[in-house]
């Protein structure tokens, strides 16, 4: 198991660009071509890894179904935590993409329990790398509620940067070379603002979800 260090950048577009052009600068290069990245996010009926992440609770995890492009032979279940060490994630195949879609397709968490096909998040990713960081750009990001059969694709106007980095990383270093602010960007969060209906969930978090 291999910890690593994750940092992320709210951007706009303009910012995407003013920020892509001074890395480049620094020696930023691509790493590999763009991929469109499709990802099926689980949760419970209450929402517990959403709450979970909206209140910064550690350890937490994530649990998707992800593919890269049109591919959908390359399909990969992946968990993902989050520990007071850091985070990590665990990949197993995925066999069946058309089950993702069905109404009543659910799997078992051994600590959550029943868990349902939420949230459907599509975005176009950048690969990147400069010294000894991992850089990736997502833009064109798109949610959709998967328990509506007449859901939209919601569409997410702003960008986010993500940089990986091993665990003795200095918090400066990468500072000192993005230049912008760090900032919270969980894309299923933002997925559930999008596109959910959460007025069942206890009070507190309601009054998050507009602030």
């Amino acid at each position: 198991m291999s910890f690593r260090k994750e940092k992320k950048y709210k951007l706009t577009y303009s910012d995407q660009k003013i920020l892509k052009k001074n890395l480049f600068d620094k020696g930023m290069k691509f790493l590999h071509p763009k991929r469109e990245v499709n990802s099926v996010y689980f949760d419970t009926n209450n929402f517990d890894f959403y709450q979970n992440s909206e209140e910064g609770v550690l350890p937490r995890k994530k649990i998707r179904v992800r593919w890269y492009n049109k591919d959908q032979l390359k399909i990969l279940k992946e968990i993902k935590i989050s520990s007071i060490e850091g985070r990590y994630k665990i990949n197993e195949p995925f066999l069946d993409i058309d089950i993702l879609f069905e109404n009543n397709y659910q799997i078992i968490d051994n600590q959550f329990g029943i868990l349902k096909p939420q949230t459907m998040i599509t975005y176009n990713r950048e690969y990147f790398t400069l010294d000894n960081l991992r850089l990736t750009f997502d833009f064109d990001i798109y949610y959709k509620n998967l328990s509506s059969l007449n859901s939209s694709n919601f569409h997410d106007n702003e960008c986010v940067l993500e940089i990986k980095a091993n665990q003795e990383t200095n918090d400066d270093y990468i500072e000192k070379i993005i230049g912008f602010p760090t900032s919270r960007f969980s894309k299923y969060s933002r997925s559930i603002l999008f596109t959910k209906d959460l007025s069942y969930i206890p009070q507190y978090l309601n009054t998050r979800l507009y602030e």
